[in-house]
């Protein structure tokens, strides 16, 4: 087939079931340095060139998000194929692998990274089940602060930690100073959209919230993105938590 990806996170799941080579599109936001594909580029994540896309006359788009659904209905009359996808929860980015793999033809690898991701959520979950479990604060964006959504708080959850700042599936949203104080959190941790590993923990520290946390960055690509790179967020966060090191396969 040929794809084209508005998606950074369907581009990863691509690369992850081995079908980049497919791609003959995708946004400057989209990262295919462990692949070898090198598709045209048509514009940002909410920014699409429109006619870039068209003119590569793909058989099918890629969206997802609810921020996306103008692009999407935008892309279907001008007579596109979309396989658009608005995963909340960890369940919906699991199954949304599969369902990915469904849509541009291929099941059985796209149930091949469903099935690795439970199976890799089920083995952090057995490693930290008996610890203690420390509150955490992750942060999605500075100015203003956001506590992270979606699947986060299961990221959270998964990884042997407490998360009091939204329930599963619910938006991220905007958090003042007083409330991240109040729940008092053992780890502060920044993924800030776009990022990648870029934050700053001195820039945060210099608000002076008075919390005695420690202070982690995480690449945003690791718990922003509902691909197979959220369960590599996931071991990272239970690394931090509890010193999880993943097992050799």
């Amino acid at each position: 087939m040929r794809l084209v990806s508005l998606a950074p996170s369907a581009t990863a799941t691509l690369v992850a079931m081995g079908a980049a080579d497919e791609l003959v599109g995708v946004t400057h936001h989209c990262d295919l340095s462990d692949a070898a594909a090198a598709p045209d580029r048509v514009g940002g994540w909410l920014n699409t060139e429109f006619d870039a896309v068209a003119a590569l006359d793909p058989d099918l788009v890629l969206t997802s998000d609810p921020l996306q659904r103008d692009t999407r209905d935008e892309l279907r009359e001008r007579g596109l194929a979309v396989h658009h996808a608005e995963p909340e929860t960890l369940d919906d980015a699991v199954d949304g692998f599969a369902a990915l793999g469904r849509a541009v033809g291929h099941a059985a690898a796209g149930e091949r990274l469903a099935t690795d991701a439970r199976e890799r959520l089920r083995r952090v979950r057995e490693a930290v089940a008996d610890e203690p479990r420390p509150t955490v604060y992750c942060e999605e964006w500075a100015d203003p602060p956001m506590a992270a959504g979606n699947w986060v708080p299961e990221a959270v959850d998964a990884a042997g930690g407490a998360y009091p700042f939204a329930d599963p599936g619910e938006r991220s949203g905007e958090v003042t100073r007083e409330a991240v104080a109040a729940a008092d959190p053992d780890y502060v941790i920044l993924h800030p959209c776009g990022k990648g590993d870029r934050a700053d923990p001195e820039a945060f520290r210099a608000r002076d919230w008075g919390l005695d946390a420690e202070i982690h960055v995480v690449d945003d690509s690791l718990l922003n993105q509902p691909s197979p790179n959220l369960l590599a967020g996931i071991e990272r966060l239970a690394g931090i938590l509890h010193g999880y090191d993943e097992p050799a396969d």
